[in-house]
């Protein structure tokens, strides 16, 4: 029996919800690629994230806006009753995707703000932030009610100076841990199943697991999985390390 805390798999997004255990999952957070990008990288800043002479960055396929009617029905099926679902998304996109998961059965509740502090992807009023929207199957509280619809992260309620600037010179789209460590604190318990079906470089699977949770993430892509299993398997040599020292 595999007792590690974090399982990867190398699936499309709707299918690998699908097959998972219905009601197995305690919360969902993804960032879909999501149509719009498509657009955006084509003129402006993003064209260098196409394999040319002058790159090394492979860019990735392109989830079409036309199937996210399953794939909200797929995140639906797969959570459990009471659960949080958290997808980052543009603001076009936004509007596409929120009747459509509405319409598979998810209570939306608003979109968080993540401000990226630098400025990123596009053309006209390139955009610093990014949106977090924020579903909801059943009802399921908040862990602390007084946080703001804002992550800027300059200072998180303990009085730590924080960064969550966009990451540079990383995997494609990659995000820093810390917003989804928030997500998880809000919207899960410690030993809670984390999953991100649109994994990339396993950002929310690092996170989980910082935090005691479980993880599984999916990703069509090779170096998607290569990446994930090289960051997950280097943080859990480390906390082993961490816990043989403090014994």
């Amino acid at each position: 029996m595999d007792d590690s805390p974090y399982q990867l798999f190398k699936q499309d997004a709707v299918d690998f919800l699908l097959g998972l255990h219905k009601e197995s999952v305690d919360l969902i957070i993804t960032d879909p690629a999501y149509e719009s990008l498509e657009k955006h990288r084509k003129v402006g800043t993003t064209t260098r994230l196409k394999v040319s002479n002058g790159s090394s960055n492979a860019w990735f396929d392109i989830f079409p806006n036309a199937r996210f009617p399953a794939f909200f029905v797929a995140c639906y099926q797969a959570l459990k009753k009471n659960s949080h679902l958290y997808v980052f998304c543009d603001d076009e996109t936004a509007y596409v995707v929120k009747p459509i998961a509405e319409a598979a059965g998810f209570k939306y509740w608003k979109r968080i703000v993540w401000d990226k502090e630098k400025i990123g992807m596009g053309y006209h009023y390139r955009a610093r932030c990014e949106y977090i929207l924020f579903f909801e199957k059943g009802k399921r509280k908040l862990q602390n009610l007084g946080m703001p619809d804002v992550f800027d992260f300059k200072e998180d309620p303990a009085g730590y100076v924080l960064s969550c600037a966009r990451v540079a010179n990383g995997y494609p789209t990659e995000k820093p841990v810390e917003p989804s460590q928030k997500l998880i604190s809000q919207s899960s318990e410690v030993g809670d199943l984390v999953v991100d079906p649109f994994m990339g470089s396993a950002s929310v699977g690092e996170a989980a697991l910082r935090l005691g949770r479980r993880f599984f993430g999916s990703d069509i892509s090779d170096t998607s999985l290569e990446t994930a299993e090289t960051r997950l398997s280097a943080l859990l040599a480390i906390n082993r390390e961490q816990l043989e020292l403090t014994v």
